[in-house]
This record gives C-alpha cells, structure tokens and sequence, in this order.
C-alpha cells in the first residue's frame, strides 16, 4: 500500500490551522476567567452559570456543523474552504469578546452573553472542518501523527502568546486601563487568527476522497454508539478537558495569590506551563517512534496523578521555585498524550468504518468537539463555583481557606481528573499494529491515499 508522505511546508500550513484555533481555544482555557472576574468584573457564581448555559449551544452546533461537512463539498475540498469563508468573522469575535463596554453589570453581563456566544458559534464552524481535515491529508498513520506533532506545536505557540505576550501588551497598550489593554492585545491575537487560517488554506490539500452516504441523523448516531473505541475517545476527552481546563483557568489566580506575584509573575508561570506543553509535543513525536502510543497515553495520564498530589503537599504560599519546578513537570507531563489523543480520532473513524461497512466522519468529529467544548464548560463551571464556595474575592487578599481552595484547583482536583482519563485508556485497543490491519482492508489493493476507500467487515472484539 502506498502513502503519500506530507512535506514541511503542508504541515507547517497544518499546524498554523490549530495555531489560529488555539487563540480562542487557550484563552478560553487560561485567561478568560480572569479577564471575566479580575478585569471585565462578573461575579464567579454569574460566570459560573454563562459558562455552562452559552456551552448548551454546542448540543446543537457541532453536530450541526458534522453534518454541514459531510454533506458538502467544493473544487477546494470539503474542510478547507471554512478556513478562508471564516477567517475574517474569526477574528472580530475574539476583538469583540474581549472588550468591555462601559455599561451597568446587567448589560455589562448581557454583552458578555451575547459575545461570549458568537465567538463560540464561529470557533465551533471553523474548528469542526479543521479538526477533520487531518483525515484527508494522509492514510499514514505516522505521517497522521507527525502533522499532528506540527499541529500540536503550534498550537502551543498560540498558547505561549496568549500567556505571556498578552498580558504584557494589555499592561503597555492599556493607558492605565486593563480593560482597553486586553481588548487591543486580543485584537491582535484575532487578527493574526485571521492571517493564519488563510496561510492554512492556502499551503494543504485534501488528497483522501471519502465516499460519504448520504444517512440520516438517526443511523448515523446509531453507527456511532455502535462504535466503542470512539465512545472511550469521547469520554477521555470530556474527562480529561475538565482537569485541563480547572488547572488552565485557575492559573492566574494560584500565581497571583498563592505564590504572592505580580504581573510578571502571572506571565511568567502561565508561560512556564505553555513552554513545557511545548517541549511535551516534540518529546512526544520522538517517544512514539520507539515506544507504544497508547501505553504513553495511558502512563502519562496516571503519573500527572501522582505529580499533583505530590506538588500540593510540598508546596506552601510563597514557595516560588519548587511551584514553578512542579508545574514545569505536571505540564510537560500531561501534553505527551496531546498527539497520540487527535490521530487516535481519524483512526476511531477508520475503526468505525472497518467494524460496519459505513463510514460516519463528520459527525464522528463534531461529536469529540462537542465533547471537549462540554468538558470546556463543565470546567468552567466548576471553576466559578469553586471560586464562590472558597469565598474568591477579585483583586483582594485571600484568606487561608481560599489560598488552599485555589491550591486544590490548580493540583488534586484536575488530576483525579486526568488519572481517571488514564484508566479509561485501557479500554482502547486500537494500537499502530491493529490500525496497520484496519488500512489494508477499507484502502483498495495496491492503491494510494488519493483513491476512494472501500468498506471493510470487521468483526467486533478484542483485536
């Protein structure tokens, strides 16, 4: 069976994709709760409740948005044309959702609402496609897993900006306003969105042409609970964004109060864990090429268990190395399974499609993005609420109660949290050699990636 192999250039295209994503998707993880409590000035207990009730939207967009990709296509492909239709639109609403209007809170929180909403509606319209293409660019699983390195790195790039560069600029730009200086720091953030989803289009190419049968919504929910490895797929994501997210959004606060910093600070350990999720995507790349992916998934998982519980009993107030050490550890370690979780998708869908006879992709990906964005605002409920149960008060001295509430966040809770997405990593059995199996049988003989797949009758079971 040929493959066709991908060059830099299409997998630096790829990457900046995700890198344009990361800009909504890492300031919803590590700064939004901040900017929304600390600088827009919403109570937790009313941030808590807009989180969860602005994510119900996504019960109907994303599987929406499956649907819309695997119905249509264009000369440009099925995913690729989003890219340039929504690249402007992209970034106005990362401008708008960060600024603050000068209006009493109730319209202040209706704006926050209305914003909040419209930038989550575009990012699920453009991340649906984007997150799918990965699976007509190539049938290698190691060139899958590779771009997905690329895509990975990149995304951690966004994600350094967003920590470090933004709060700096929104100190610079701000005149003495923390609000106006966030609003033009993000500004830029979506506008450099913009560019780079452009960039994305421009420099990749849809290769795998998949025949997708026209079903309706109701067998191919069907086909999908019939599918088990994607279920595991959709119950690790959940699982594992809320611990991703509880310790992402609670960040800032664990650097501002609990380690007593300043602003420097605040950048400075918010980008030590980028930087470490950073070197996690290449360390990942590498350990894969010699050791079993999903054994890595699995073990990485469990130890950010132990590391946490380890940083929240050596850890006291004020002690800044060792938090800085042990958050540098927990970050690195986490991220390793980042990789190996996104190809493990495209495979779940080859599964599907082996196991059946009928191929289910664009609600399969829209169905994980669901998921996340589900756990994205599970978490930041939890967030808000734990903030008001530990008697969180903004821009204020913390009692000792709510210095070990925030202690907690950043540590224990976010990973039982990721223990528990190691565990259920047992139950997915889809490993380099199974996968190699699934291939042979959907490409047709003695083809290459380019041709159109051919159902394969799988029985299920252990492989």
């Amino acid at each position: 069976m040929r493959t066709r192999k991908l060059g830099v250039l299409e997998k630096v295209g790829f990457g900046a994709g995700d890198m344009a994503v990361n800009v909504v998707m890492s300031s919803m993880m590590l700064i939004i709760t901040f900017f929304y409590t600390d600088i827009f000035g919403l109570r937790p207990a009313d941030l808590a409740i807009m989180f969860l009730a602005v994510r119900m939207l996504d019960a109907v967009t994303d599987p929406l948005m499956g649907l819309v990709t695997d119905r249509y296509t264009t000369r440009w492909g099925r995913y690729r044309p989003y890219f340039l239709v929504l690249a402007v639109p992209f970034g106005v609403a990362v401008f708008l959702a960060f600024s603050t209007p000068d209006l009493d809170y109730n319209l202040k929180l209706a704006w926050a609402y209305a914003t909040y909403s419209l930038v989550i509606v575009i990012f699920t319209a453009v991340t649906i496609p984007y997150i799918s293409l990965i699976g007509v660019l190539t049938g290698d699983p190691k060139e899958r897993l590779s771009a997905n390195g690329y895509r990975l790195f990149f995304a951690k790039i966004a994600a350094f900006l967003v920590t470090i560069v933004v709060p700096q600029l929104a100190v610079a730009w701000g005149g003495g306003s923390l609000s106006r200086g966030y609003q033009l720091a993000m500004g830029l953030m979506g506008l450099m969105a913009t560019l780079l989803f452009l960039f994305c289009f421009f420099t990749t190419t849809e290769r795998l042409r998949h025949e997708v049968e026209r079903k309706p919504l109701r067998e191919q929910v069907r086909l999908l609970l019939r599918n088990d490895q994607w279920l595991v797929l959709c119950a690790v994501c959940v699982i594992g964004t809320i611990g991703y997210v509880v310790r992402g959004s609670v960040a800032a606060y664990y650097a501002k109060y609990y380690l007593g910093g300043d602003a420097g600070m605040l950048s400075a350990f918010l980008s030590t864990g980028v930087g470490a999720a950073i070197l996690a995507m290449v360390a990942s790349t590498w350990i894969t090429k010699k050791y079993c992916k999903v054994k890595l998934f699995r073990l990485s998982q469990l130890a950010v268990g132990m590391l946490s519980v380890l940083m929240f009993v050596l850890v006291r107030p004020g002690d800044v190395v060792l938090a800085f050490v042990l958050y540098f550890l927990i970050s690195f370690v986490v991220d390793l399974h980042a990789p190996v979780f996104w190809s493990a998708i495209a495979e779940a869908v080859d599964y599907g499609q082996a196991r059946t006879g009928k191929r289910v992709s664009g609600l399969a990906f829209g169905g994980i993005s669901f998921f996340q964005k589900t756990g994205m605002g599970v978490a930041g409920a939890v967030v808000g609420s734990l903030l008001a149960y530990f008697q969180y008060v903004p821009d204020q001295p913390q009692s000792d109660f709510t210095l070990t509430g925030i202690a907690l966040m950043l540590t224990v809770i976010p990973g039982a949290f990721h223990t528990l997405m190691g565990l259920l990593m047992y139950r997915y059995r889809i490993t380099d050699a199974y996968y190699r199996e699934i291939r042979a049988g959907i490409l047709p003989a003695g083809g290459d990636d380019s041709a159109p797949e051919k159902p394969m009758r799988l029985e299920p079971g252990n492989p």
